[in-house]
């Protein structure tokens, strides 16, 4: 400080460089060089390697047969040998900084005159291109220039629920289950206040066909299911006062035979075909002569608007009810043949009920929920599926369907907000292994489909995989993703001067 007179001035200054540190700076790169060495797991045994990354890569996309399951291509390990040139030459002579990717793989051949005989395999080690090396900057080398991969924020997978008002004025409601991989399944109301499903987002149907279809096949088990109305006995009299005066909640649908076939010979009966008739529609007020309708249909349980619901109830239970009446089956045969005829987009049949069947868990079974998506449908909808279980199988789809046609129910009576999807806490960070791990799942696809035609047109005996495997579909991949992405920028490097 200045003095005068012998005494210190003060100036007004305050000084912060004897302020000690509370915190290390933390690295900056850790998150890039963190992404990329899960992706490629270089440092560790074949063995040993966890199913994530690349290694999750290739079984996802393994073991590939053709057609006539005759050949069998299996994935066991892959190596990366060291670069071939340091960065520096690659930066000066204008080369991408690489190591080679190679695999092993083990093609099985089955003999198709004799099924007893032992399968016979071949062993071989094939070139599938080069990997992108990242620097100890975080960045890459690609044909002499260094990019970055920038870190992607992106909607996060999961369930989402969201609001919208028709040009009438009518709010509609809908909800999304968002996957890693896979087609969306989408929900909305309609302004006839009727919930339908769309799979593939495009094949659209009452969600109640899709709930018949996932195992809850009678209509009194999607009632029960959701305590939509009050059940009445109708087996005797007394029972059947309880419900006089209430009308039904769901339409009362007997099966009546229309025709049957007799051996002419014999006289017996070969077989009956029956039909579907409604007795009395939703909405009937019973009285005491329905009593012997049902009787002489041998009715015996019926279910009629809740006694105690106010308005609010009411109006929950129509969105349901007014969806069982618009679907057009009633049992989990019918929903099955429904749901086929969308998906294949035909006015035919499956031939069976579990060709149907395995149609419509075909569809689910290419869904990848991912870990983030599993805990936050988990989370949203209060389920308790264990987070690695990824896949959609038959009860957890039902139980996902069934919850999430409850929350709209309760959006639309105001339980609930819907959700905004622009807040941060629905999106997520995809990093650069992440994305690295989706290029080569699109490049592996396409060489599968590649070696799977030339499983079909060989039929020779000494095939390998060396014959099978083309690894230019996965380097046009990868080429393209680091030449042209948006994501793959040069990296800014200002001249101090």
């Amino acid at each position: 400080m200045p003095t005068r007179n012998g005494q210190q001035e003060y100036n007004g200054r305050i000084s912060f460089a004897s302020t000690r540190s509370v915190l290390d700076f933390p690295d900056f790169l850790a998150v890039q060089l963190k992404s990329f060495s899960d992706f490629v797991q270089a440092d560790v045994l074949a063995e040993d390697r966890q199913s994530q990354g690349l290694q999750a890569v290739f079984n996802s996309h393994f073991p590939i047969e053709d057609s006539r399951q005759r050949y069998k291509l299996e994935f066991l390990h892959y190596s990366m040998d060291a670069p071939m040139h340091s960065m520096e030459e690659c930066i000066a002579q204008g080369l991408t900084y690489s190591v080679p990717l190679k695999a092993t793989l083990r093609l099985s051949a089955q003999d198709d005159d004799d099924d007893d005989d032992p399968e016979e395999s071949v062993e071989q080690e094939v070139y599938l291109g080069i990997i992108p090396q990242m620097t100890p900057r975080g960045s890459f080398v690609i044909n002499g220039a260094e990019r970055v991969v920038v870190s992607q924020l992106h909607r996060s997978p999961g369930v989402f629920f969201g609001q919208s008002t028709h040009p009438n004025g009518t709010k509609l409601y809908s909800a999304r289950v968002i996957p890693i991989r896979g087609s969306w399944i989408e929900f909305s109301t309609d302004v006839q206040n009727v919930l339908w499903v769309y799979l593939d987002r495009k094949k659209k149907l009452p969600v109640t066909t899709l709930l018949r279809g996932l195992g809850h096949s009678s209509t009194q088990e999607i009632v029960t299911v959701f305590e939509l109305a009050d059940r009445v006995q109708s087996n005797t009299k007394r029972n059947f006062k309880r419900g006089i005066g209430r009308a039904l909640a769901i339409s009362v649908i007997v099966s009546v035979k229309v025709a049957e076939h007799i051996d002419e010979d014999t006289g017996e009966i070969l077989e009956e075909e029956f039909a579907d008739k409604v007795l009395l529609p939703a909405g009937h007020e019973l009285t005491e002569e329905n009593y012997l309708l049902f009787k002489e249909h041998g009715v015996t349980e019926l279910f009629v608007m809740r006694k105690d619901a106010d308005d609010d109830d009411a109006q929950d239970n129509s969105t349901l009810l007014k969806t069982i009446d618009k679907d057009p089956t009633t049992n989990q045969k019918q929903a099955l043949q429904y749901i086929y005829r969308r998906l294949r987009e035909t006015d035919h049949d499956a031939p069976d009920e579990d060709v149907a069947r395995r149609e419509l868990m075909r569809m689910f079974s290419r869904i990848d929920l991912g870990e983030v998506g599993r805990h936050r449908i988990n989370k949203r909808l209060e389920l308790n599926v264990e987070s690695e279980n990824r896949s959609l199988e038959a009860h957890h789809i039902i139980d996902i369907v069934t919850a999430i046609a409850k929350k709209l129910v309760a959006l639309r009576s105001g339980e609930g907000s819907p959700d905004d999807i622009d807040h941060l806490s629905n999106r997520r960070v995809r990093t650069v292994g992440e994305q690295l791990g989706q290029q080569y799942s699109l490049g592996l696809a396409r060489m599968a489909r590649t070696i799977r035609e030339r499983m079909n047109l060989r039929d020779a005996d000494l095939l390998t995989p060396q014959d099978l495997v083309n690894e230019r579909t996965v380097r046009s991949v990868i080429n393209t993703y680091f030449g042209t992405s948006q994501l793959s920028q040069f990296m800014d490097q200002t001249n101090p001067l």
